[in-house]
């Protein structure tokens, strides 16, 4: 297993969109600086200049063509014969994903450090207390840890529509979809209070988790969950995604 998640990990090192997707997500970030007014200097420091939606958006591109595009050159049967197992290959694939996700994560807070005391030059302390009672530098941190299983949910839907879907540019637009008009569709099912209470689960909900963890009072209304419920569902999600994306991946023939 540590060859094969070294192997996925040497491949992606390897492949321009890794290192051209972190620059690109310091100029997202700078854009949003000069975007949003002064008011919310706290706010852009904990969610780091909203590189979370940056983030998703980078992990889809990645994990998408990381995964589909070796079906459809075929690529996936030279590490089918070299591996031991299929879930080997699946979980490799998965793991260096998420350790590009965690790298992604710190390069942000690296980023947001850097840009607060460069070209926007914040007059924020960083022990200034801010949400839920704590200091901006342990929301930020909280917001960053938080955001990790938002995108990991994600990253386990695009690998499930890798398995199903051969075509590349149609997994990436589909995961697109969910990933940024999932608000919206959560809402329309919860359209009707007779059916809250059951639709309030449903896995596009769980996308809001970090927006909520930010901006509590206003993302509850919609979600009809706390933090912790959203967390929780997320994680299960994450569970049955994976086993489900994995199911299709050994069924599949080659």
């Amino acid at each position: 297993m540590t060859y094969s998640i070294k192997q996925e990990l040497y491949k992606l090192t390897h492949r321009k969109i890794t290192w051209i997707s972190a620059i690109l997500l310091l100029f997202l970030m700078i854009f949003t600086g000069f975007s949003l007014s002064d008011e919310v200097k706290k706010l852009l420091l904990t969610l780091t200049f909203d590189s979370s939606d940056f983030i998703m958006f980078i992990l889809v591109i990645v994990g998408a063509t990381s995964f589909s595009m070796e079906f459809q050159n075929n690529a996936i049967l030279t590490l089918l014969y070299k591996s031991a197992n299929k879930i080997e290959v699946y979980l490799s694939k998965y793991l260096a994903i998420f350790i590009y996700d965690i790298f992604l994560h710190v390069l942000a807070i690296f980023y947001t450090i850097v840009l607060r005391y460069t070209i926007f030059r914040y007059n924020v302390d960083w022990n200034t207390i801010y949400l839920y009672h704590q200091p901006v530098w342990i929301n930020m941190l909280a917001t960053s840890a938080i955001d990790l299983i938002s995108t990991m949910l994600i990253i386990t839907i695009v690998f499930l529509l890798s398995c199903i879907i051969n075509n590349n540019a149609i997994v990436i637009t589909v995961s697109l979809l969910v990933t940024f008009m999932g608000q919206s569709i959560s809402a329309s099912l919860m359209n009707k209070h007779m059916l809250i209470r059951v639709m309030k689960w449903n896995p596009f909900n769980m996308i809001d988790l970090t927006r909520q963890y930010a901006n509590y009072s206003m993302y509850v209304l919609t979600t009809h969950l706390n933090n912790l419920q959203i967390l929780l569902g997320s994680l299960i999600y994450i569970m049955i995604f994976f086993i489900i994306g994995y199911l299709i991946f050994r069924k599949k023939r080659f």
